[in-house]
């Protein structure tokens, strides 16, 4: 269907006009595109389409640009590197580049949000940092047209088509497209993935059974007294979040583990009594990664993330996240960030956790210039799923494993299917049980353009490569970094193209779309 836009298109010469992600830009009356969030699908889809003429702001809520892969989330799940070509691509071969190597998939943040900002600088996108959407009324539409957004502090940010490349969803949400969260049932889609899981992970378990009361009855804290609910049965809790965390060996380098001023050593007492446990169970000494799955990063770093039974995901505290008001999204943030922060000095140097694991964990400390200017600390909370779109196309564990090729693939995703635990409960027989993982292996997949499309009646100039149209399971590999930046290349194009022809983004052609990508070196098919 033919729209009518107002205001000039700009493709022909791009002015220069010498703003870099680190400048503050002026707020044009209008931009051709708005991308909503500088997480690194943002950046490649606000890069694509200034690469093409469009002007385009990049909005984001924090200080810095980058999302996860600035944040913590340093060594990549990547899947077959083959399905990532384009300007994905791109930005790995760059930070090679930085250490004088082929495509790089183990950097340090710092590194990663040089050449991000570099790739911006370079495509002239003008860039908005410290700019939440307005709670309220952020959104005003005409008809089924975005028309312009608001900041919190009154900025106003008019554009012909928009994109949410948020963790959140929260531009998708307040434009009042349909979406949801949380875990269908089993018989929603016919997936064999969804809904209350036995558990598929033993890495993610206890491995031996431990008691989960104290002395005087009551429950540890982190242990749920709700049942787990049924097998195959659907709910609204969502998987554990945590931070990742830049380590570093090198001396010189290092911030010692802190004491946090709130510390409190019980939130941490079922792993007191299970490391005694484990460590008889295994008939060995406990090593730090059996706490820690660590990936090495370069000039003697590691990524730190979740592994094991009970390691940084503090699980079952954000199940209102996907729906809070920014307070409570700012509060559970918090509320990890505690967590994580005295689960890393109680394993340093709580006396009830092994000597073999103590010596372990004191020859890493926080990486000394990384997060500077947040005490050395991840800015960004892994969300590792918020809300979900309910657009054009419900991808489903389906089109992973069953019908894999689309004829409008925009992308190819290759990770396997992954959740972390989604709760921790009692057992029947006195134990604890960690609920919600899911491991799944797959083939590279084919991602359709209608998964990133509202449905037309919800919105016709918003694209959503993030919180894309998704089930639970399937969102479990859509959900890796590179796939975002897959899907927000795309999502660039998909706008300059449905800016170009007066279309709405239902209506642009998909073919032009696949063959604008493959110019590009995207990966849109499996090879015959």
């Amino acid at each position: 269907m033919k729209c009518c836009f107002k205001g000039s298109l700009r493709f022909a010469v791009l002015l220069a006009l010498g703003t870099t992600a680190m400048a503050a830009p002026v707020n044009r009356v209008r931009y051709d595109l708005v991308v909503y969030g500088s997480t690194p699908s943002g950046i490649m889809a606000a890069t694509t389409a200034a690469r093409a003429g469009l002007h385009v702001a990049l909005i984001e809520p924090t200080a810095h640009v980058g999302g996860m892969l600035t944040s913590g989330l340093s060594y990549t799940d990547r899947g077959d590197t083959s399905t990532i070509g384009g300007l994905p691509n791109e930005f790995f071969q760059r930070v090679g580049h930085e250490y004088n190597e082929p495509a790089e998939f183990g950097f340090e943040p710092h590194v990663a949000e040089k050449v991000l900002n570099e790739m911006l600088r370079d495509a002239h996108v003008e860039v908005f940092l410290n700019s939440r959407l307005r709670e309220k009324n952020g959104v005003q539409k005409k008809g089924t047209r975005i028309d312009k957004i608001a900041i919190g502090d009154g900025r106003t940010f008019a554009a012909l088509e928009f994109i949410d490349c948020s963790y959140e969803g929260d531009l998708m949400n307040q434009a009042g497209v349909a979406n949801t969260w949380g875990r269908e049932s089993a018989a929603q889609y016919n997936e064999s993935l969804a809904g209350v899981l036995p558990s598929q992970r033993l890495d993610l378990q206890f491995r031996t059974k431990v008691s989960p009361y104290r002395a005087d009855g009551s429950l540890l804290p982190g242990v749920s007294s709700a049942p787990k609910g049924e097998y195959a049965a659907g709910d609204k809790k969502i998987p554990a979040y945590n931070y990742r965390f830049c380590f570093s060996k090198d001396k010189a380098n290092q911030v010692p583990f802190p004491r946090p001023a709130d510390y409190d050593p019980s939130q941490y007492e079922l792993l007191a009594k299970y490391l005694p446990l484990l460590q008889t169970a295994r008939g060995r000494d406990l090593q730090l990664s059996d706490l820690f799955l660590i990936e090495p990063l370069q000039n003697n770093k590691a990524d730190f993330n979740n592994m094991g039974a009970f390691s940084t995901d503090d699980i079952g505290v954000n199940w209102d996240y996907p729906n809070g008001s920014y307070r409570r999204k700012d509060e559970i943030a918090k509320a990890v960030h505690r967590f994580d922060e005295g689960l890393l000095y109680f394993v340093a140097n709580d006396p009830r956790v092994p000597a073999s694991i103590h010596k372990e964990m004191n020859e890493w400390g926080l990486a000394k210039d990384e997060f500077i200017d947040m005490d050395h600390w991840p800015r960004q909370m892994y969300i590792r799923e918020a809300r979900r779109m309910l657009g054009e196309y419900v991808f489903t564990q389906h089109d992973v494993l069953d019908d894999s090729k689309k004829a409008d693939s925009i992308g190819m995703g290759s990770y396997q299917l992954d959740s972390h635990n989604v709760q921790r409960v009692v057992t029947k027989d006195g134990g604890v049980e960690n609920e919600g993982d899911m491991f799944a292996a797959d083939q590279p997949y084919e991602i359709p353009y209608r998964s990133i499309v509202p449905k037309r009646a919800d919105a016709t100039n918003l694209l959503v490569p993030v919180c894309i149209s998704a089930t639970h399971a399937s969102y479990g590999t859509i959900r890796q970094e590179p796939v975002y930046m897959i899907l927000g290349q795309a999502a660039g194009d998909a706008a300059t193209i449905a800016i170009r022809d007066h279309v709405d983004v239902q209506d642009i052609s998909v073919s032009e779309l696949q063959k604008k990508l493959t110019i590009e070196h995207a990966v849109l098919h499996r090879p015959s």
